[in-house]
């Protein structure tokens, strides 16, 4: 058999912040936009891992290097569009790992999005204030 890597790829959203995410077997490292996931989260402690439950879950910490590309939206969005991409690209591996990650709902996309504003109004829903006289 060929020594070809197998990349597994994921995409995840929130808001507006788009993940696209590549996994290949590897020791653990994580990159985003070229640069380490440290360097790209630095004010950031608790929620660093908070992109690592998926592998922590199915206990994959060391097991695949992760490419992370990723814009739009703020940091908390892009960071579970990161953590939904990286449990699709998990779930393209093992259906075993599909079910698993089902069970704790890491494959479901939270499809809230900021409303559009409408004309005459202030924002989505605001208006002026109504005066009867």
């Amino acid at each position: 058999m060929n020594n070809i890597d197998l990349i597994y790829t994921g995409i995840g959203k929130r808001k507006t912040a788009v993940a696209k995410i590549f996994l290949k077997e590897g020791s653990g490292l994580i990159k985003v936009n070229n640069k380490t996931f440290d360097e790209s989260f630095l004010n950031l402690k608790d929620e660093r891992n908070f992109i690592k439950n998926p592998l922590i879950l199915l206990k994959l910490t060391n097991e695949y290097d992760i490419d992370i590309y990723v814009k739009g939206g703020g940091i908390m969005a892009q960071l579970d569009a990161i953590r939904l991409g990286i449990a699709k690209a998990i779930a393209s591996i093992k259906t075993e790992y599909r079910v698993n990650l089902n069970q704790y709902l890491l494959l479901r996309r939270d499809s809230r999005i900021k409303e559009r504003r409408k004309y005459g109004l202030k924002k989505a829903r605001k208006a002026s204030q109504f005066s009867k006289r």
